[in-house]
């Protein structure tokens, strides 16, 4: 399909940057970025006295910078509210060395404010500003350039009440938020498929936000998807991203391409009379979810794995006796203390269970890290991952 005859934005789409809960949304970044930009300003005056700029030069100069900082954050967050194809050489020229930027001033408030304060009692050091931008800006780019790149391939091993024995070491590929877009093109998800059809596993499951936003990418990820091959199958869930654009015509050339999506419902795996549910259920923050119909196939006694992108349906789940949930939406924070993510990340702000395995009485949750990005594209301290799940006979 070319780009031309991609479905037009609906009139809801069109109308996003006029709602007022993304205006209200929108101003409130806008005056966050002003706020981090402060000590940008303070490091940028002082890197060009010590340039030798005369005071005229050096305000100027930092003037325009700031509102050049400011006036491209608020292009870039209307790009995020409904994803459009931007051209390769626009993305390196501009989005990443922008996000780069931002990050590095979000990285630089914290110190920037304790810094302050000390030296409001010990004489003022605007050098400070300075390097610690700089040291903001390196480990930004790492976070953008490298690590949001590098994904791993990971191995969880999940014991599974009343397993059939025939079945022990039955494999998952877990793929989650995706997140194809302008910022996470399809390449991308072509090595992720590359690597999970490497592992060979039984079925393999996406657990929703294939995409970023907006419907300009439903046939990239059409494709990423229809590359993935297991031997029971291709299984999708829905996750709130995924429904930003029109979630209908994605879910039809995910079908197209050879995926079960899955939307309340489950279907039997059997394996030498050995028998697996797995279901899945759809997007919860449109209350599109219904566990209940998607468990009312399930037979008496066959062990079951659910799909369920938001990690909060765990605890229904657990009442319900699912053995096994696999979810993603957290990320994992994107952001955390490297090595602690599962402690000390951004997740945890918002999340009860943020990344990893999670057990409460015969149920496991599992919860991916993802492997695209949503919000600023930066990744520290969480590594994307495919994961390859094995299921143990308990």
């Amino acid at each position: 399909m070319s780009r031309s005859s991609y479905p037009p934005p609906t009139a809801a789409q069109r109308a996003l940057g006029k709602r007022p809960r993304v205006n209200r949304f929108l101003r409130i970044l806008i005056a966050v970025t002003c706020i981090i930009h402060v000590p940008f300003v303070l490091g940028a005056l002082e890197a060009l006295r010590r340039a030798g700029a005369t005071d005229g030069v050096r305000w100027g100069v930092t003037a325009a910078l700031t509102l050049v900082g400011v006036g491209l954050f608020v292009g870039r967050a209307r790009k995020g509210m409904y994803d459009t194809r931007r051209s390769a050489a626009f993305v390196w020229l501009v989005d990443i060395p922008y996000f780069t930027h931002w990050c590095a001033c979000i990285f630089t408030l914290l110190p920037s404010l304790v810094a302050a304060i000390v030296m409001a009692f010990t004489g003022f050091s605007p050098g400070f500003f300075v390097w610690v931008y700089a040291i903001g800006f390196a480990l930004a780019g790492y976070g953008i350039l490298v690590r949001r790149w590098a994904f791993v391939v990971r191995d969880v091993e999940i014991p599974v009440p009343g397993l059939d024995p025939k079945l022990d070491g039955f494999r998952i590929a877990q793929l989650s938020d995706l997140h194809i877009g302008t910022m996470t093109p399809e390449s991308w998800g072509a090595r992720w498929a590359r690597a999970a059809n490497e592992r060979a596993c039984d079925i393999a499951v996406v657990t929703g936000d294939l995409v970023s936003s907006g419907t300009e990418f439903y046939d990239d990820i059409a494709r990423v998807v229809g590359r993935l091959t297991a031997k029971d199958g291709v299984y999708v869930s829905m996750g709130n991203h995924d429904y930003f654009g029109d979630g209908e015509p994605l879910i039809e050339r995910l079908r197209k391409s050879g995926a079960s999506v899955l939307r309340n419902e489950g279907r039997v795996i059997e394996r030498d009379g050995a028998r697996l549910y797995l279901a899945a259920i759809d997007d919860t923050w449109t209350k599109r979810d219904d566990l209940d119909r998607a468990l009312a196939d399930r037979p008496d006694g066959v062990p079951t794995v659910l799909l369920a992108h938001d990690p909060e349906k765990f605890r229904d789940a657990e009442k319900r006796d699912v053995e096994v949930v696999l979810s993603g939406h957290t990320h994992g924070g994107q952001v955390a203390v490297p090595f602690l993510a599962r402690r000390f990340s951004l997740s945890k702000i918002a999340h009860t269970y943020t990344l990893g395995l999670y057990r409460r009485g015969r149920s496991t949750l599992y919860v991916h890290p993802g492997l695209g990005t949503t919000g600023p594209p930066v990744r520290f301290g969480v590594a994307p991952a495919v994961v390859i799940v094995t299921l143990r006979a308990a």
